[in-house]
């Protein structure tokens, strides 16, 4: 999203547009894609079906934009706004700020609609499919895994696969994530899980750094 977009104020086609998304969003995080029509999204906002039509032509486009929006998600951006340029100022503060981003994921609405979404449809979309294997978890094992091998050549961590240690590192936490999802969505505790986030930072990084590094991170 350039600048000029961020700052211009949304037309008003625009923020019906968005207001579809956002509703679409939650019928379909709540109920399905398929259960789903475009009379529940009308109804939802209070307008006629035919509304909906001036934006959109079918119920799949409206889910081939929020499609769309998973490759700005949260986690698709992970490494965006960290300095990976310097493996030496890396260490368990880069984990820590990973585990952060996955734990507060699960409570931000939008976010938390956007993966219910992607975990109903992942068997029936192979869209959804590729962005999933592709943008959300192999390009950050992949950007991980490069950081790994150069806190390797600064003798932070020690010597080992480094792809094995990023897939390692990221898969409890889309567990996780996951298990927080499902408890919300049973309207149970999440308290318990909640702390496994920084446990397994705790433990991951306590079990791959040098000892001789133990007191700077």
């Amino acid at each position: 999203m350039n600048e000029q977009s961020v700052n211009t104020p949304l037309s008003k086609g625009s923020k019906t547009k968005e207001k579809i998304l956002k509703t679409a969003l939650k019928l379909f995080s709540e109920k399905g894609y398929k259960a789903t029509t475009v009379r529940d999204i009308a109804g939802a906002m209070g307008v006629k079906q035919s509304a909906l039509y001036n934006h959109f032509k079918n119920k799949d486009e409206i889910l081939e934009t929020l499609i769309s929006n998973l490759t700005s998600s949260a986690i698709v951006t992970l490494f965006d706004d960290k300095d990976t340029q310097e493996p030496k100022n890396q260490g368990k503060a880069l984990l820590a700020s990973i585990g952060t981003t996955f734990k507060l994921l699960g409570f931000d609405g939008q976010n938390e609609a956007l993966y219910k979404l992607l975990m109903q449809e992942i068997f029936r979309n192979e869209r959804i499919r590729e962005i999933y294997n592709e943008h959300f978890y192999q390009e950050n094992v992949k950007k991980l895994s490069g950081l790994f091998f150069g806190m390797m050549q600064e003798e932070l961590i020690k010597s080992s696969d480094p792809l094995l240690l990023a897939n390692e590192f990221f898969s409890p936490l889309f567990f996780y994530q996951m298990q927080v999802t499902l408890l919300k969505l049973d309207k149970k505790s999440t308290s318990s899980v909640v702390s496994m986030f920084e446990k397994h930072v705790d433990y991951f990084w306590d079990n791959i750094k040098l000892e001789k590094q133990e007191t700077l991170f």
